[in-house]
């Protein structure tokens, strides 16, 4: 191993440590951009050579965009408090069933808007849930964040890295339901009944009821009319097999001022609202990304997936396995990146891919920082004041997150 190959890899393993554990407490940007400044500044990979990985990452950045200004626009006029209160009075007292509603309102965002949208919209609304109904908060923002991930390949549309490992050839949506109905199906049911499980002394019992419902202003009707059409103009997207990026951005800026024009408000506020460390996150993740494909790592993995595609049916048990224990180690949208290029070369049976998805889309449950849904969910409960450390969330990701694996990954190779 050369000199240069070995300190690349060893800044990359020391960035994704730090975005992992946040050492100081420092955000996780922080981490991602001082790896890739160092491995420039270092001259491990040439400035044009950086700029390109981070260019490659546009369509992520504009669908976070998109995101974060809808979902900043509803929280402040009042729609999360809104739906807040409507889901609690739907409750009728019982904090299991607010549970069930919290979980269930997640499977149809994540399913037509992404998890991304479950992470930096939904959030939202359900901590003003739990606090208008005076439950324990981190059961339901659990809930949230589990859904996030487990609903996740139910369509393309629901999980961004879905586009990443297909590399934009995404198959036709019934070939897609083919594939990944009843491995979705396997994931959302699993998931919950072991979250309910593991959560179960937290949300026995009772909650308040009948909490006052403030009526949704005018900002606010629009600010939801808004997420509703990025909603259809996402679907619309997917099956004309188009970048999702650009229209849930220009959904987002047009929801933004159209409701700062409404108000007669200057959009100044509502931009600076919005954590946007999460875009240099990102950008770090796609450079270190290239400057591990850049010492043969990715070459290695190709050819070792072709080699183990002998057996598809047991390739596609290891590989999809393996890569959902990976991204923990090192976030989901590096470690889906790395396979889709691997995929790429290797040219893998479709079972194998197939798995390798659910691997990238489920494994993230097992710790807080798996993916970017994730690290989106964690700045929003933050915003409120609540946090989960690494060891919190691993206590409920290490029962849940390998069972739903297994589900999922089996009901898959059934299918064949």
């Amino acid at each position: 191993m050369s000199v240069a190959v070995g300190a690349t890899w060893a800044i990359a393993a020391l960035s994704t440590a730090g975005v992992i554990g946040r050492p100081m407490r420092w955000p996780e940007w922080i981490w991602a951009v001082a790896g890739a400044g160092l491995l420039i500044g270092l001259g491990l990979m040439p400035i044009h050579v950086a700029g390109t990985a981070i260019a490659k990452g546009l369509d992520v950045y504009l669908f976070l965009i998109g995101m974060m200004l809808l979902s900043e626009t509803a929280r402040e006029h009042g729609v999360f408090d809104w739906v807040a209160a409507t889901a609690v009075n739907s409750a009728r007292r019982s904090t299991g069933r607010l549970f069930l509603l919290v979980y269930m309102t997640g499977i149809v965002v994540t399913t037509f808007m992404s998890n991304d949208a479950t992470a930096v919209v939904l959030t939202p609304a359900v901590f003003a849930a739990a606090r208008k109904a005076k439950a324990e908060p981190l059961p339901l923002l659990l809930a949230c964040a589990m859904i996030a991930n487990a609903a996740s390949f139910v369509l393309p549309i629901s999980n961004p890295a879905n586009l990443v490992l297909y590399d934009g050839r995404m198959p036709p949506l019934g070939q897609w339901l083919g594939s990944f109905a009843l491995p979705s199906v396997a994931s959302i049911v699993v998931t919950f009944i072991m979250l309910r499980l593991v959560e179960r002394r937290q949300i026995a019992g009772e909650c308040a009821c009948e909490v006052v419902r403030d009526r949704l202003s005018a900002g606010g009707k629009l600010a939801l009319a808004g997420i509703l059409l990025t909603a259809v103009a996402l679907l619309l997207a997917s099956g004309f097999d188009m970048q999702l990026g650009l229209p849930t951005a220009a959904a987002g800026i047009a929801t933004g001022l159209g409701v700062s024009l409404l108000r007669r408000q200057s959009p100044v506020p509502l931009v600076r609202g919005i954590s946007w460390g999460v875009l240099p996150l990102v950008a770090g993740l796609f450079v270190l990304v290239e400057a591990l494909d850049r010492t043969g790592v990715i070459a290695i993995v190709s050819n070792r997936l072709r080699e183990m595609a002998r057996d598809p049916v047991q390739a596609a048990a290891i590989a999809g396995t393996i890569l959902a224990f990976v991204s923990n180690l090192m976030n989901n949208l590096p470690a889906g990146l790395i396979a889709s290029t691997a995929v790429a070369q290797a040219h893998p049976p479709r079972i194998v891919t197939d798995c390798l998805l659910i691997g990238v889309d489920l494994g993230p449950n097992l710790s807080v920082t798996g993916s970017l849904a994730t690290i989106l969910w964690l700045q929003a409960i933050r915003r409120e004041g609540e946090d989960v450390g690494f060891w919190r969330f691993l206590k409920v990701g290490v029962v849940v997150m390998p069972t739903a694996l297994a589900a999922a990954i089996g009901a898959r190779l059934l299918m064949g």
